[in-house]
């Protein structure tokens, strides 16, 4: 073989290199960034994922019992503009029982409609939703899923 085959021939694998070393350096940074956009999601995230709610039957001190709808806020930031969405019956308009600003690290809990009594068989989740402290809404639904709401 000349010497301009054999050139021809390193330049082929140079430039083959090259390609393949540009395809690697780009499915790198892609995966770098989808890294990142997985971080910055479970950032804003992470106040959310530490909010829940659900009903109980409470023992009060003259004995009786009332069914309490507990809102817990175990982040370290205050939740605000919280609700919880009341399911209608039949012909009715759906009820929203607002409650709020929950402070951090607090339970605050509110009655809940006595007619619930009924039904109640024990703890639940219950539907919540409410503002982070960045401004972002949350809707946690009664199975526990957690939801960005616009």
């Amino acid at each position: 073989m000349d010497s301009d085959a054999l050139g021809a021939i390193a330049d082929s694998f140079s430039a083959v290199g090259t390609i393949g070393a540009f395809l690697v350096g780009f499915r790198l940074l892609r995966r770098e960034h989808r890294r990142e956009a997985d971080r910055a999601e479970e950032e804003r995230r992470a106040q959310a994922e530490r909010i829940s709610a659900w009903i109980e039957l409470v023992n009060k001190r003259d004995g009786t019992r009332d069914l309490t709808f507990h809102i817990h806020n175990a982040s370290p930031m205050p939740i605000y503009e919280v609700e919880l969405p009341l399911p209608a019956r039949g012909d009715e308009e759906p009820h929203v029982e607002f409650v709020g600003l929950v402070p951090p690290g607090q339970t605050i809990q509110r009655p809940a409609p006595i007619e619930w009594l009924r039904s109640y068989v024990e703890p639940e989740p219950v539907q919540i939703e409410f503002l982070d402290s960045a401004g972002r809404r949350w809707s946690r639904d009664e199975q526990g899923t957690l939801s960005r709401s616009e």
